[in-house]
């Protein structure tokens, strides 16, 4: 029956309770699965074996070493040291962390701290708007020593999740990342586009680093595509680095990004397999 593909831990408790209703429940379910497995999911419903945040956790727990040197290299600093910030607990969920949220991290960097306290917050509040839409970062580190540089992580694992639109309900607010959004595309040298719908994720995290720039922090942000992942519930999950070309080159004409000139802006990218250390 479709839904014994996975352990029960791996649906949503709201879900999992269909489970013992027999086969009419199991046929149930199992449509919703595939729903489920393609859905982007907040960090307590990681996927079981399978997405993005499962690949990179994995990727940073146990293969640490190695991925460090991948994204050092990725972002043009080949044997630099990274140091990767910690998550935040959050109680009574399945996977009880949550991901690092805005900028908020920077409160309590040694460096950064006290201009957090005197002015980066105010001002990025005006940039931004600071609700429940806020970035969450799939990974947070610093890249080197004296001379660090913040990385931010976005990571993907099927095509799909490149597909996100604003859903920011108040006017106030869709005013504010609109400004943002103009501000960043005019820093990127982007003539007039619609940034807010298609691939609304991308476009927000290159507004989140043209603003740290602007306030004089070296920043560089780091999109990850995973190629090798399991395709559940149709999918479409890149076996490949050249399954990923077609998908990004669509989101850059979208954008209407020059994907040639992203790094000189601190944008990356890095091709990671879910189980070999070196990316076909």
């Amino acid at each position: 029956m479709g839904w014994e593909i996975l352990p029960g831990r791996a649906f949503p408790p709201r879900w999992r309770r269909g489970r013992s209703r027999g086969a009419a429940g199991g046929r149930v379910i199992a449509v919703v699965c595939a729903l489920w497995f393609c859905e982007e999911k907040p960090m307590g419903d990681i996927g079981y074996g399978y997405g993005s945040e499962c690949h990179l956790l994995r990727w940073m727990g146990r293969h640490r070493a190695l991925f460090d040197a991948r994204v050092a290299e990725a972002i043009g600093r080949a044997g630099t040291p990274m140091h990767w910030l910690d998550a935040k607990f959050r109680a009574g969920a399945l996977w009880p962390d949550v991901e690092l949220k805005g900028l908020e991290f920077l409160k309590d960097d040694a460096v950064w701290g006290q201009r957090w306290k005197e002015s980066f917050e105010g001002e990025w509040k005006a940039f931004w708007p600071t609700g429940a839409g806020i970035h969450n970062w799939d990974a947070v580190g610093w890249c080197g020593g004296n001379e660090r540089e913040l990385v931010l992580v976005e990571a993907k694992a099927h095509v799909r999740e490149l597909d996100t639109k604003c859903g920011a309900k108040h006017p106030k607010s869709t005013e504010k990342i609109q400004g943002a959004l103009k501000r960043t595309r005019e820093a990127f040298g982007v003539p007039d586009a619609d940034w807010m719908s298609r691939y609304y994720q991308y476009a927000n995290r290159l507004a989140a680093l043209h603003f740290l720039r602007t306030q004089g922090i070296s920043a560089r942000l780091l999109f990850i595509y995973f190629v090798g992942d399991s395709v559940r519930g149709g999918c479409e999950c890149p076996q490949d680095r050249a399954g990923w070309e077609e998908p990004l080159r669509q989101q850059y004409e979208a954008l209407r990004l020059p994907e040639a000139g992203l790094e000189q802006h601190g944008v990356h990218k890095l091709f990671l397999h879910v189980c070999q250390p070196i990316c076909p």
